[in-house]
Formats: C-alpha cells, sequence, structure tokens
C-alpha cells in the first residue's frame, strides 16, 4: 500500500567510467537512452529501451545527483531516473531490452523478443531454451550431485560467446561503426581467447560444429574491421588482456576437423599476419629465437604460447600447400628449446643474454602469466616427443611429471 519507487541509475557500473549516458522519458510508462562507458573494453555503447508494467503515477530526473521533477530527458556523465507508483496493487514489472547500435535497435529487439507481461511464461522459454542446449550431451550412470555438477559446468562452458546483432541484423563492428549481417548470419562478442583456446573451443566443435564455424567467421569479420585477429574481444572491443595470439588455434582446430565453412585462405593470410608483428615481444622473439625479459615481461610464457600458436599456423599451411609459410612456422614452432634450461630442466627467463638468478621454479613472478616454471615447463602441446627427449627421455620425464 505504500508509494514504491525504481531508481534507474545510469552511472554506477563494474569498474567502469561514464564517458556520456542519457535518459528520456518516452510514455506514461516507458524509457529509453543510453550508457557509453570506458573500463575493460575502452568503448563500450549499451542503448536501451525499458518498459513498466504500469503507468508511473510521477517521475523525474537526477543530474549529477540533484533530483528534478517532471523532466522528461537528461545527459551527462552522472545521470539517474527516478519512477514512482504510489498504489503498486501486486508486482511491477520492468522489461529491458538493449543494443550496441542505437535506441531504435533496443526497441525492435524489445518488441520482438518480449512482446507480453507473463513473467512465468518468459521464465519458462529460458528454461527449454537451457534444458534443450544442455541436452546436447546425454550421460547415463552417476549420482544426482555429478549430473549437476556435469551440466551446471556445461552451462558455464555455454554462457559465451554470445550473440551481439539486433533482431534486424545490425551490429557495431570491432571499428566501432554499425554494419548488418548477411540473413541468417550471426556475430559474436566475448572471446577471452587465452581462457578458453584449450577447451572449451575445442568442446564447441564437438557438441556444436556449427556454432565453432560461426565463432571462426565472426573472427575473420572482427579482423577485416579491426585489423588483427582478436587477443581478447569484448562489446566490439579488442581489450589486449592476456597474451599469445590465441584465435589462431580456435581456427586451425575447426579447419583440421573438417568445419572449414570460412574462408581459408584469408585466414592463413589474417593468422601469418598477426604472427609478423613487431609488439608484445614479437620482434625479439622473430630475431632472436626467444623474448628477452629486459624488452618484455611474462618473456617465457609469450614464447612458449607463441610457438604453439605458430605450430597451429604450420598445419593449416601445410594442409593447404603453403610449403613456404608452414617451413617458417614449423622452424618457429620450436623456439621453446630457446627457453629450456637443461641444468635446472626448467622454462627460465633471460634477461641479457643470461639466465636470471636466483631461480626458484615454484615462484610466481614477472617471467611467466599467472603461472611459475613448474606449469609453464610442460606447456609444448604441439611437440609433445620434443619435450620428453628434451627433459631427458621418458623415465626422467615422467618423474619430473
Amino acid at each position: 500500500s505504500e508509494p514504491a519507487h525504481i531508481l534507474f541509475d545510469l552511472q554506477h557500473g563494474l569498474g567502469d567510467n561514464v564517458i556520456a549516458s542519457s535518459l528520456a522519458i518516452t510514455g506514461e510508462n516507458k524509457i529509453s537512452g543510453i550508457r557509453r562507458s570506458r573500463g575493460w573494453a575502452k568503448d563500450q555503447y549499451i542503448f536501451f529501451t525499458a518498459e513498466f508494467s504500469k503507468p508511473f503515477d510521477s517521475f523525474g530526473i537526477a543530474i549529477d545527483d540533484q533530483f528534478n521533477q517532471d523532466l522528461l530527458s537528461a545527459s551527462g556523465k552522472n545521470i539517474k531516473g527516478v519512477f514512482t507508483f504510489n498504489d503498486p496493487e501486486g508486482p511491477l514489472l520492468v522489461k529491458v531490452a538493449i543494443s550496441a547500435v542505437d535506441i531504435a535497435g533496443s526497441g525492435k529487439n524489445l518488441a520482438a523478443e518480449i512482446k507480453g507481461w507473463d513473467f512465468d511464461y518468459i521464465r519458462l522459454r529460458a528454461q527449454q531454451a537451457w534444458i534443450e542446449e544442455l541436452s546436447v550431451v546425454t550421460i547415463k550412470g552417476g549420482t544426482l550431485e555429478e549430473k549437476t555438477n556435469f551440466y551446471t559446468a556445461l552451462y558455464h562452458s555455454f554462457i559465451a560467446p554470445n550473440t551481439y546483432q539486433d533482431v534486424d541484423g545490425r551490429y557495431r563492428g570491432a571499428d566501432l561503426n554499425i554494419h548488418t549481417l548477411p540473413a541468417n548470419e550471426n556475430i559474436y562478442t566475448v572471446f577471452s581467447l587465452w581462457n578458453t583456446f584449450r577447451a572449451t573451443h575445442p568442446l564447441f566443435t564437438v557438441l556444436k560444429p556449427s556454432f565453432a564455424e560461426e565463432l571462426v567467421r565472426t573472427l575473420l569479420t572482427k579482423t577485416a574491421e579491426g585489423g588483427l585477429l582478436p587477443v581478447w574481444e569484448l562489446a566490439a572491443n579488442e581489450t589486449g588482456s592476456m597474451i599469445g595470439y590465441h584465435s589462431i588455434p580456435v581456427i586451425v582446430d575447426a579447419f583440421m576437423k573438417g568445419l572449414r565453412n570460412f574462408d581459408h585462405e584469408a585466414a592463413l593470410n589474417v593468422m601469418v599476419e598477426s604472427a609478423m608483428q613487431d609488439h608484445l615481444g614479437l620482434d625479439t622473439y622473430r630475431s632472436e629465437g626467444y623474448i628477452a625479459l629486459e624488452w618484455e615481461n611474462e618473456s617465457v610464457s609469450k614464447t612458449l604460447e607463441y610457438a604453439y600458436d605458430d605450430w597451429c599456423i604450420a598445419i593449416m599451411a601445410d594442409d593447404m600447400g603453403k610449403s613456404e609459410i608452414a617451413d617458417l612456422f614449423y622452424r618457429r614452432s620450436l623456439n621453446y628449446l630457446n627457453v629450456f634450461d637443461a641444468e635446472t630442466e626448467f622454462m627460465r627467463g633471460k634477461k641479457f643474454g643470461t639466465w636470471v638468478t636466483p631461480f626458484d621454479p615454484s615462484e610466481v613472478n614477472s617471467i611467466y602469466t599467472e603461472a611459475n616454471a613448474w606449469q609453464y615447463s610442460f606447456f609444448i602441446p604441439h611437440d609433445i616427443n620434443g619435450m620428453i627427449e628434451m627433459m631427458g627421455g621418458e623415465s626422467d620425464f615422467s618423474n619430473k611429471l
């Protein structure tokens, strides 16, 4: 029976800063606006349309926390809308749609995706969608706890990447301009590739092969728009987080498994282009065969991950009959040997041509990426036999492992 208030806050976000925002009252129960911010994504656009299940009895907009009754619109970096419902008489529902393109796009998304006000129906639709998604795997045996654990893990694996286009096919590209997709095509965002190239993307190739191909096409589209293959993409922005160029194993894994509904020539060309840059230690990696710590932090981890990515380029080039490219990158894939210290039998950092001392293989430091020498010394997934031989043969390797 008491008046109810909803505060629509465009200022506060998760570790980001507002570049610009706006809010407008567009009907007796409807609002729209934008929140543009700088954070992990350097320039993220979120346009929105929101609709309340009942008309608000009064409203206002706070600009820099100064409330203005009945103000219909405002812009700034600290904007909040306040909406009052004198006698709610039951639950108040709000439905919100977003777009990275414009306010009109968010309105179209809202109209297409949530037509009514049946909350339980919307929840049921979400449950049914996830049941269908998770039913790609059927497991037998096991306890209820084990099954719950399995399907929860599968759910986590399927959360991202997620679609980034509006219902009319428009999307914000890696150049931050607006593009339109061909019919029946999707574009995706949230490629945390250092975290996902090892297991999540290979899982997609097995369980959702057409989705895996779509992701490859998305990576190539983002490359055409942004200039280089994504490293860690979020909301059309290259965040530059983490190491390596791990779009490459995602593309090559799909290709080598026969998932080839993308432009192979273009893919190989952009992979080579990414590998021939002079940034992030690649110049010394190419000239010296390893990354020196005086030039680049996390030098051992970067050397090892570049070597693996280079092997991926080599096997795809080999399969395509591009022997010159394949030979170059097969040679580069052996660069892991240049950071192996035979005396300690660990991957170690070099500075000014000598091993960095003192050396503790358990220490997490600036030579490795979120790890230590014990962990990264086993990161040669492309040459297991070479790694075993490097460490003294099967017996010594087994003891070390």
